[in-house]
């Protein structure tokens, strides 16, 4: 399966020079935030294909206008062309913002989430717009990552975690990165390909999985 990850600035390649057969092999994309709905829709529209996003910081407008024909993951745990795919949007709170967040508010989000998680047997892709805290973040405020997703791949261990927020100008950007849990780490500024191959996902008993999950996040 081949996955097109965005994140915070529209490719010109994909908006403003689009040409027929640019989303040609594509089957899924995948939107790790702060990107224009309009640009969202452009892609579901021509692509004819699953558009699924988070919101970013900067995405406060997405209460008001959605993207239409596109999926919104935040805070659920979804099943997309046969991937568990779970989303959480936003980043550190350095403002007041809809879609900004504590530390322990973080925890809080998935404290509630924990029940979809060990339905679903585990996750195959996490969604987010903040890296989790250590892995490609920067050390102010408005760019710190959360620790809490730090726990969540330690007990989840879902196989790739898409990302953006950090912008390559930032400086020290690093596309790739392997947390110590396994799961691959992915900033999906601008675009990024993924090519998940289709060996099977690994599954958890909602038994194990509760187990695995019991009293994280506090």
């Amino acid at each position: 399966m081949k996955i097109l990850a965005i994140a915070d600035v529209e490719s010109k390649a994909l908006w403003d020079y689009y040409r027929r057969g640019k989303l040609d092999g594509i089957d899924l994309i995948l939107s790790c935030g702060d990107l224009d709905a309009k640009y969202l829709e452009f892609l579901v529209t021509m692509g004819n294909i699953p558009v699924c996003y988070v919101p970013g910081n900067h995405d406060d407008k997405h209460g008001i206008y959605a993207p239409e024909g596109c999926d919104p993951l935040d805070g659920a745990v979804c099943t997309v062309n046969g991937l568990r795919i779970m989303g959480l949007g936003g980043s550190m709170r350095y403002r007041d913002g809809k879609y900004m967040y504590t530390e322990s508010e973080m925890r809080r989000r998935l404290r509630r989430i924990k029940r979809q998680i060990a339905a679903a047997g585990g996750v195959d892709i996490l969604v987010t717009h903040a890296p989790p805290k250590g892995y490609g973040d920067l050390e102010d405020l408005p760019h710190q990552g959360f620790d809490c997703f730090n726990e969540l791949l330690e007990k989840v261990q879902p196989r790739y975690l898409l990302h953006g927020h950090i912008h390559a100008e930032y400086g020290s950007f690093q596309r790739e990165r392997t947390h110590p849990s396994g799961t691959q780490i992915i900033n999906c500024y601008d675009r990024y390909i993924l090519d998940y191959d289709e060996q099977q996902p690994v599954c958890t008993s909602r038994h194990e999985m509760r187990k695995r999950l019991w009293g994280a996040f506090r």
